[in-house]
């Protein structure tokens, strides 16, 4: 048997006789417990934070989207339509075709992105999902966002009050060239069948429309589009699809997964949440200083136990490898029973929702084995450390 071990797991199990000695042993093992279960519950609540808000782009973004390296928009033949059908690697594809327009509805106006889409948009991304109202588009109907309904004073099916999209004219004359009564805008008068709801930036930007309304109304060609959205069939040949829609739709498309479509959101995302990894390893780092005193004081109670070993024969590196496991297991087990406090008050959270955001929104958290395993990781780092410079007391001067 490994003699330092069973010494110090001996000592782990073993009391001090002096009280205040095992109470600064209790308290040092409560801000180990404590400190691993908060760093665990904040990983998991912007765990939970994160998924909730890359849900709100998962409703609008596909799996992959073609986009045009230059310009806005960009011609897709029928015989790239036709090979796209017959690719084995993606569910369904979608047309689209964006631009930006001026909104009006009794005096009052807005500044919005019409996305024209066709029927198969509803097989690629989750759209329906997020309708708060209503129905999904036809030839003359669109969805706005709840945002743009509550600016504009928008009502479901109301065909004597309809919407108007209005889009400046293409034109290659002065505004004096072409007359007093010529027309600036091309106009469509639409009624709204839905309303969708996600969150306030994206309520007040979109309104849908179906593709062809949109064509007509920007001047457009029917293979003129803006994107072109797919659906895998399979994770894990995706990027063996991809290289094939690469190769279908040529050099001037730019491909785009929905991570690099939200690329500026997960930098955030990620980035706040390491900086809250690193500033509660910060405030568990200050613990441990704490840990390092309680750890001398054991060595300092156990003083004439290591001159006893000494005096049988057991080397300084011994003795002082007996003080770093003991102390190693110490914060081992403290984080360990940290993380499963968490781990009961992150179930909690996810079976009762006993904490809300809101009337009916519980605050999102998400548990991962991941953070299990940083938590432990860090805890058992930090522990590492700290039973490492206590135990490198232990000296001759000291045991004489």
């Amino acid at each position: 048997m490994n003699f330092p071990l069973y010494i110090a797991k001996r000592y782990v199990r073993s009391k001090s006789k002096q009280s205040a000695v095992n109470i600064i042993n209790l308290v040092t093992f409560c801000v180990i417990v404590i400190g691993s279960a908060a760093l665990f519950i904040v990983l998991s609540g912007f765990s939970g934070l994160k998924t909730y808000s890359l849900s709100y782009t998962n409703s609008f973004d596909p799996d992959l989207k073609a986009l045009p390296v230059t310009g806005k928009f960009f011609h897709i033949s029928p015989e790239q339509e036709e090979k796209l059908s017959t690719l084995e690697g993606i569910t369904a594809y979608s047309k689209e075709l964006e631009d930006r327009v001026y909104l009006t509805h009794k005096q009052k106006d807005h500044i919005a992105y019409v996305k024209g889409v066709d029927t198969n948009y509803n097989n690629v991304t989750q759209i329906d999902s997020i309708l708060y109202v209503g129905t999904w588009i036809n030839e003359q109907q669109v969805v706005t966002g709840i945002g743009i309904a509550n600016l504009l004073g928008l009502s479901i099916n109301n065909v004597r009050s309809p919407l108007e999209i209005l889009v400046p004219k293409a034109g290659t004359q002065s505004l004096t060239q072409q007359g007093p009564n010529a027309k600036f805008f091309n106009t469509a008068r639409v009624v709204i069948s839905g309303v969708y709801a996600v969150e306030a930036d994206l309520d007040n930007k979109y309104v849908f429309a179906d593709l062809a309304l949109v064509q007509a109304l920007l001047e457009k060609e029917r293979s003129e589009v803006s994107g072109v959205n797919f659906k895998f069939s399979n994770s894990e040949t995706a990027e063996k699809t991809r290289e094939e829609i690469k190769v279908i739709l040529g050099e001037d498309i730019l491909l785009k997964n929905r991570k690099e479509l939200n690329s500026t959101l997960y930098r955030m995302l990620n980035t706040e949440n390491m900086a809250t990894y690193l500033i509660f390893t910060l405030v568990l780092i200050i613990a441990l200083f704490n840990v390092v005193g309680a750890f001398i004081m054991m060595i300092l109670d156990q003083q004439g136990n290591s001159k006893t070993l000494y005096s049988l024969g057991t080397s300084i590196r011994q003795l002082r490898r007996i003080y770093f496991i003991q102390g190693v297991i110490v914060t081992f087990l403290g984080g360990l029973i940290g993380v499963a406090l968490g781990s009961l008050l992150i179930w909690s959270q996810l079976l009762f929702e006993w904490l809300k955001i809101s009337g009916d929104l519980a605050y999102p958290v998400e548990y991962l084995w991941a953070n299990v395993l940083v938590v432990l990781a860090t805890i058992t780092v930090l522990g590492i450390i700290a039973s490492k410079i206590a135990s490198s007391r232990i000296n001759k001067a000291l045991l004489t």
